[in-house]
Formats: C-alpha cells, structure tokens, sequence
C-alpha cells in the first residue's frame, strides 16, 4: 500500500521518471508468481494464505496499472496480463467454492504451467538487456518443452514419477517467477540508484514482515516450497532492499538496525518455537526434516 500511495503522489505530480524505480519486468514476474501460488494454496485449502496471496496480487496488479499509466511498461504486455488476472481471480474463486469443473481446472494448471515455464527463463534473460542481446529464445525454447511436457503427461506417456514431476512444476516455477522479483528490483537499483527514491521503505518493510509471517507455518507443515519462496522474499525483497536504501542512504540508521533486528529475532523465535513443539534439541533439526523430510 505505501509503495501505491507514493506511486499515485508522483503520478499526480507528474514525476513518471519516479516510477522507473520499480522495474515492471520484476513486477510482471511477482504477479505472476503470486497467481500461480494462488492456485497452489487454492488445491491446498490453505484459506489464510490464500487471501494473503489474492492481496497479492491485487496489490500487485494495481501497481503494474500505475507503471502501465506511466508509460513505465508496454500497453500490449498490460492487456494480456490483465486478462490472465482476471481469468485466473475468477477460477480460483470458483475452484475454492468446489463450483468450478475438474476440467477447466486441470486446464489452467496446464496453462499456468506453461506460462510460467516459459516466462521465467525469458524474464530472467530480459532482465539483462542491454547486457545481453534481445531475444525471444529463452521462451520459445521453454515454451515448446512445456507444451511438450504437459501433452506427454496428460496422454500417459510418462511414467507415474515423470507426472507427479511435471504435476508439481507449476509450484516450483511459482516459486522461482515469485523468487526473481528481488533480483530484478536489486537489479534496477544498481543500474539506477539515484531513482531509488522512487521506492517506498515502508512497502519493503511491509514485504518483509508479511512473508517473515509465512515461514513458521512453512516449516512447520514441512512445505520446502512454500518455505522457500516465502524466506528468499524475506530476506531479499524485504530486507534486501532495506539494505540497498541503507546504502544509498535513503533511509535511517535506526529504521535499518529496527529491521534488522526484528528480522534476526523473528527467525530465531521460530526456528526455537518449531524444535520446541516438536520436541527436538535443535532447532536444526527442524531445517533438516524441512529439506531432508523425516527419517
């Protein structure tokens, strides 16, 4: 909400250069993550992350309309992805509700498995134009393994292990597209540190604390992948972007030891807490069956 605001106050001011400091390919890639999460949790019947991932991607989505209103990202890229938005919101409510048909359902778990295999190498690539050349490659080669993938698994081509792997890779592509949002905004922060005014310090504390609240559930329930996201989100988008403000000094000692130290005593808290319920020594243990599962 406090990266909106700011967003809107430079609208209104006229100051679109300010909202060059949110690149709108990490933005794309956050949102996208999210839906596909959204799903996940949606099959899971995990009802608080879901509504915590539904504000996600609302939230998110506002934000790319804001980038899209200054001319921050391409028109075309907007229309398609408000359509997957709109369709996704729509699905995923009627599939919580048991309303929508297995079908249709199965069909957007393939779509977004697809989408998001072959989103993610080719937003990976584009983040680093001009550094590398400008190509399409990525994702069309991604793409044409997905389709690949999916039409095998589906027809029962693969073996009962090869579907349950590809059953699970629209999670672990969520995981990573939701994964390279921090890398894409650290990115930009290098390439242009004076626009780094134009991030909200409260919105990445926000980030942090919202996903930092995920991970004792995460672990708690074993759930490697949702751990996963949930903690790179935390200490990268969050407060790694807490770090990069700190640097360039847009924001002040104390806000960036109070985050840190917050940061430090949540994460111990809850390794602690987890060994505790558990009944294990150490709390490593706990990251041992997380990664490892239980022996």
């Amino acid at each position: 909400m406090p990266q909106i605001i700011l967003n809107a106050q430079n609208l209104m001011a006229g100051n679109k250069t300010a909202l060059l400091a949110v690149p709108w390919l990490g933005m794309l890639t956050g949102l996208l993550g999210n839906l596909s999460l959204l799903s996940y949790f949606v099959k899971k019947k995990e009802t608080e992350v879901i509504v915590v991932q539904t504000l996600g991607v609302i939230s998110i989505f506002i934000v790319i309309t804001q980038l899209a209103m200054a001319e921050a990202m391409p028109l075309p890229h907007f229309v398609a992805t408000s359509v997957v938005v709109a369709i996704g919101l729509v699905f995923n409510f009627f599939n919580y509700l048991g309303k929508l048909d297995p079908g249709i359902w199965r069909f957007w778990e393939d779509f977004i498995t697809v989408g998001g295999l072959s989103a993610l190498p080719q937003v990976m690539w584009s983040t680093f134009v001009p550094y590398l050349p400008s190509s399409i490659l990525p994702g069309a080669i991604a793409f044409v393994v997905a389709i690949a993938a999916v039409i095998m698994a589906r027809t029962g081509s693969l073996s009962e292990k090869g579907v349950k792997f590809v059953g699970g890779l629209s999670g672990w592509t969520a995981t990573l597209l939701f994964m390279w949002m921090p890398v894409s905004q650290m990115w930009t922060n290098f390439l242009n540190p004076e626009n780094i005014k134009g991030l909200s310090a409260f919105s990445m504390l926000l980030a942090m604390i919202g996903n930092g609240l995920m991970i004792p559930r995460a672990i708690f329930i074993r759930d490697l992948m949702w751990f996963t996201g949930s903690a790179w989100a935390t200490l990268f988008y969050g407060y790694g972007n807490i770090v990069c403000m700190y640097c360039l000094k847009t924001i002040s000692r104390e806000f960036f030891l109070a985050a840190t130290a917050g940061l430090v005593s949540w994460i111990g808290m809850t390794l602690w807490r987890d060994s505790a319920v558990y009944g294990y020594s150490s709390p490593l243990t706990s990251l041992k069956e997380l990664a490892f599962g239980s022996t």
